[in-house]
């Protein structure tokens, strides 16, 4: 009232969460993971808006809106029968080149966090698989890499040459073999921001 400073009020900035993006191998050699990553991928985009995910064998589907079911046994039903090559071959990098032509471009990726499940196991060319990860690294905020093989192995090396081609792209290796896995990766995700 008589020239006393009134109190500043100070605005916080305002949290938002990044965009997540989940890219899961069901191809053959992840068969006893897949059905938990997609239960993990269920679970994230219920709990958040802005997740997307993509399934991919020998080619890359998008099965986002078939988990947007309210039951999850159906959701996960329908993802698993929009998938064409469930349990089959895998090419990894051919996959994630599609990705990043079709949606990486679009702006999907710019900005988030873009995670990898898969074991490595690639029957595509490494070069392709090397492209396609220096431009994904290039888009997204990080890169996040789960691996099964890993499993609770600090000292874990990559011995596949898909792994070995994409390894100096991933900003943080993970595994993904169990739940306990899973859930360490949940309480990473908004620290990635």
């Amino acid at each position: 009232m008589h020239g006393e400073p009134a109190e500043l009020f100070w605005r916080r900035r305002k949290v938002r969460l990044r965009p997540l993006i989940l890219i899961l191998d069901i191809s053959g050699s992840m068969t006893d993971y897949s059905r938990n990553l997609l239960q993990f991928a269920y679970s994230a985009k219920r709990a958040a808006a802005r997740v997307e995910v993509f399934c991919f064998g020998t080619r890359l589907t998008r099965v986002t809106r078939a988990l947007q079911h309210r039951r999850p046994d159906d959701a996960l039903d329908r993802a698993a029968k929009s998938v064409f090559d469930w349990e089959g071959g895998t090419r990894i990098g051919d996959s994630l080149d599609a990705f990043v032509r079709d949606w990486g471009r679009r702006g999907l990726c710019r900005g988030g966090v873009v995670v990898i499940c898969s074991d490595g196991l690639d029957r595509g060319d490494p070069g392709i698989l090397a492209t396609a990860m220096e431009r994904l690294a290039r888009l997204s905020h990080r890169v996040v890499w789960m691996n099964p093989h890993k499993g609770d192995n600090q000292d874990f090396r990559p011995s596949t040459l898909g792994m070995m081609v994409a390894a100096p792209h991933i900003d943080l290796m993970l595994s993904g073999h169990d739940l306990n896995s899973l859930e360490e990766l949940a309480m990473l995700l908004p620290t990635l921001s």
